[in-house]
């Protein structure tokens, strides 16, 4: 008499590697296009950063801090402006900001785009003109 074996047959390992498979190439599509959306996340959290800084900036100056920046240029959505506000001192390597944005007039605030060089995905950040 033979003993009893223990263990799973060939095809039984062929079914389950071939379900498997089928499960990965369902799913790897989904993963692929995650790629784009984190691109566009970066972008959007950097203009939040630059919305968030001017904030803080804004405040200081209403504060009299002398610290704070003045922002009342024609222009200030440059990279020399804006820059100085980021934790760094100077715009995220990768990244430019653009746009008209006038805060030598009566706005209150402005919109700047701010662009990814490799990808050129673009978000818009609301900065707070600080006079």
């Amino acid at each position: 008499m033979r003993g009893q074996q223990k263990g799973f047959t060939l095809v039984e390992l062929v079914v389950v590697i071939v379900i498997l498979g089928i499960l990965a190439a369902t799913a790897l599509p989904k993963f692929i296009d995650l790629s784009g959306e984190a691109g566009q996340a970066a972008v959007d959290g950097t203009a939040g950063a630059l919305a968030a800084a001017t904030t803080v900036n804004f405040a200081a100056k209403k504060a009299s801090n002398a610290n704070a920046t003045t922002l009342n240029q024609a222009n200030v959505c440059t990279s020399g402006i804006l820059g100085p506000l980021f934790q760094a001192g100077v715009v995220p390597t990768g990244y430019t900001v653009s746009g008209t944005g006038d805060c030598s007039g009566a706005a209150d605030s402005v919109s700047c785009t701010i662009t990814h060089t490799q990808t050129t995905k673009t978000a818009t950040a609301t900065v707070l003109c600080a006079r």
